[in-house]
């Protein structure tokens, strides 16, 4: 994504160090299993009246969680670009509004190859509307994207996918979303999501096994358990759980 990012705000006249600033650390707070962990993240705190965010929380990373706990010494531009690349607000400036479209982008088009890869969908499952319009292959959908979005910000002043690639874009990401992320059907969603409660409801229980990093319990361990990657999540949780757990049977 960050390279998607640099060749759009190079071709665009911007501020490049300030585009790769962002991107680097728009998903720091990401939980294991992107968005399939970060709706069972979120509704395992619902029990507590509480959300989780990954924008929110990749911004609680860069301010108190880097260096020991220090956060690190960022610009406005930049934290503002961290929080707003996803949800309700909208970026202050250009870079920031690259890396928000950037990030559809590229995470839309690699998990759709991600997810062809592990057999989860097939090729004749994908949508035909936004296939036809931005290509069969991963790297032609990016390529067609990137060039769409920085002619049509060069014609109308602002940063901004045409009509067509706008919908294109959002068709297949609506699909994804329905299809793969949220598809309660899929027995690898449903082992993902089943790692990333079990390991909240096991580290809030014990804080003696999680790492301190705020005197709220709850934040503390969404600290911890967002902060994994899918391998120690997984590693994790054979440790603490297997042979008792099924998930993985």
């Amino acid at each position: 994504m960050m390279q998607v990012s640099r060749t759009i705000a190079r071709a665009l006249g911007l501020n490049e160090d300030l585009t790769e600033a962002i991107s680097l650390g728009h998903d720091l707070g990401h939980t294991p299993f992107g968005h399939t962990g970060e709706s069972a993240l979120s509704h395992a705190l619902s029990k507590h009246g509480r959300t989780f965010r990954h924008n929110e929380h990749s911004l609680r990373v860069v301010d108190h969680l880097e260096k020991a706990g220090k956060g690190l010494n960022l610009t406005l531009e930049v934290r503002d670009g961290i929080l707003n690349h996803t949800g309700k607000g909208h970026p202050s400036s250009r870079e920031g509004e690259i890396v928000r479209v950037a990030d559809r982008i590229a995470y839309v088009n690699h998990d759709v190859d991600d997810a062809l890869r592990a057999g989860i969908i097939a090729p004749e499952d994908l949508p035909p509307g936004p296939i036809s319009a931005l290509g069969e292959q991963m790297s032609v959908r990016i390529d067609t994207l990137v060039r769409d979005m920085i002619s049509t910000s060069k014609v109308k002043g602002e940063i901004a996918l045409s009509e067509d690639g706008y919908a294109a874009l959002m068709g297949l990401r609506s699909w994804l979303f329905e299809n793969v992320y949220r598809d309660g059907r899929s027995r690898e969603n449903q082992k993902a999501s089943g790692v990333v409660a079990a390991l909240f409801e096991y580290y809030l229980r014990h804080p003696e096994e999680r790492a301190g990093s705020d005197r709220d319990p709850l934040v503390e361990t969404v600290d911890f358990v967002a902060g994994m990657t899918d391998r120690y999540a997984l590693a994790t949780y054979r440790r603490l759980f297997m042979p008792r757990g099924e998930i993985f049977a």
